[in-house]
């Protein structure tokens, strides 16, 4: 039988920050107040869990904006937005952080006007944690025109020369940095390790990445290693540009710098790279941090996560961009990560679908149209406590854009829930047995 659906909007006790009237005290653009704790010491990670037999553990992660618990999915607000979805229903829904883009923060409205806003969370009117990705994501997008996909099947033909399907390279590596036509408008401009950290201490996120050159799973064994030389070197330049930029930005508090590790799907590149990053040092100053990026073989993403997990300093956070599936979840988490993004929950709600214990399921199928159940029954999302398959049917449908509110905040709900979830299970000492009914449940697929 469905569940009663409530008829009243839940309620929250709001953010000092988000109570009305608050931003409208002073409408004046404001610098962040220096932290009490503006330095290094403002920015930890320890352990505490550990997954028995296994490299993953969790953790908190704390910044000057609060703490993050890990393992812990973190939304992506690209453009300084998680799409269709308020922060405010964000915090309902339990995230601990966001992740937006310095390349697209770059381009609108310019870095500029972020900082003089007092950063990112000012800016969004987000007050947890913050990331910012460092443009690299856009040097293989832009560059090979495959936009926001990333193959993760090992077995393509390598080409370095490959090019989606009617598009042009948009992007242009050299050794010293990027140069990238803008999508938006096709003027020229040029990312340095030295100008993403300008752009990303601009910004201001408790948590920013290394410049680094992402490859996919078509360029050939020898490009992987001269990118990945490539990338070490940026590394060097963007720990000395931090460096000098933190200590000229003393009046922000403190941000993490994330070593980001290449090296596809090969173990001796993989390792190399935690070993070299792991092990960076320039004037003192390391790295916070560590992202694990890159294209990835699918079927073995476990394996390369340990690789890297294996060679890095244990004492520092690992965050894995992009996944954002059940399967990925315990595996990533299994095998060392601790945090992880991805656009997918977002984007898979705009298209119809919707993610549920037994499966994920498209809500447009024709036989939703008159069922008057939730997305899922045991969900206490606010979509699910108040809206039904039908109604949710019938806003796709009609192309009515309440529809990508509603089933974003169910998905982002499902998905750090999940994870909140995992974590539990470690805590709990009882890893095994909930990944196993899990994942038995899900790939089943007998959705309802």
């Amino acid at each position: 039988m469905p569940n009663q659906l409530n008829t009243e909007t839940p309620t929250a006790a709001p953010h000092e920050s988000m109570k009305p009237g608050a931003a409208q005290q002073d409408a004046r653009p404001q610098e962040s107040a220096p932290h009490p704790q503006a330095g290094r010491e403002a920015f930890s990670f320890e352990v505490e869990a550990r997954i028995e037999g296994a490299l993953g553990r969790t953790g908190t992660i704390r910044t000057p904006h609060g703490d993050i618990k890990t393992p812990a999915f973190i939304p992506v607000a690209t453009k300084a937005t998680i799409k269709t979805v308020r922060p405010e229903e964000m915090l309902e829904i339990g995230a601990q952080a966001a992740l937006a883009n310095a390349y697209h923060l770059n381009l609108q409205p310019g870095t500029d006007v972020i900082d003089a806003a007092g950063g990112l969370g000012r800016f969004m009117n987000w007050p947890l944690p913050t990331f910012t990705d460092s443009g690299g994501f856009q040097v293989m997008s832009l560059g090979a025109g495959f936009k926001k996909v990333i193959t993760m099947d090992a077995s393509v033909v390598p080409d370095d020369a490959a090019v989606a399907p009617k598009k042009v390279r948009l992007a242009l590596v050299d050794d010293d940095g990027v140069t990238f036509k803008s999508h938006i408008d096709g003027t020229t401009h040029r990312f340095t390790p030295e100008i993403s950290m300008k752009l990303q201490h601009e910004i201001g996120a408790d948590i920013i990445f290394a410049f680094d050159e992402l490859t996919t799973l078509f360029n050939t064994r020898d490009y992987q290693e001269t990118s990945l030389e490539r990338t070490r070197l940026w590394a060097e330049r963007c720990l000395s540009a931090h460096r000098s930029l933190t200590a000229e930005r003393s009046h922000r508090p403190y941000q993490a710098l994330f070593g980001v590790l290449q090296g596809a799907q090969y173990e001796d590149l993989r390792r190399k790279a935690a070993k070299d990053l792991g092990s960076m040092e320039i004037e003192g100053q390391s790295f916070d941090g560590f992202g694990i990026g890159g294209a990835l073989d699918k079927e073995n993403l476990g394996v390369i996560v340990s690789w890297m997990a294996e060679e890095l300093p244990e004492n520092k956070p690992r965050h894995l961009l992009g996944i954002s599936e059940p399967e990925d979840f315990f595996t990533a988490i299994e095998n060392g990560a601790d945090t992880f993004d991805c656009v997918s929950p977002s984007r898979v709600a705009r298209t119809g679908r919707v993610y549920h214990p037994d499966g994920r399921y498209n809500i447009p199928q024709a036989r939703f149209k008159r069922d008057f159940s939730p997305i899922d029954e045991e969900c206490t999302c606010y979509t699910c406590q108040n809206y039904t398959r039908a109604y949710l049917h019938h806003l796709f449908k009609a192309k009515e854009m309440l529809y990508n509110t509603l089933c974003t905040i169910h998905n982002e709900h499902y998905t750090i829930k999940m994870v909140d979830d995992i974590r539990a299970s470690i805590e709990q000492g009882r890893f095994y047995e909930f990944r196993d009914a899990t994942l038995g449940r899900y790939q089943a697929g007998s959705t309802p």
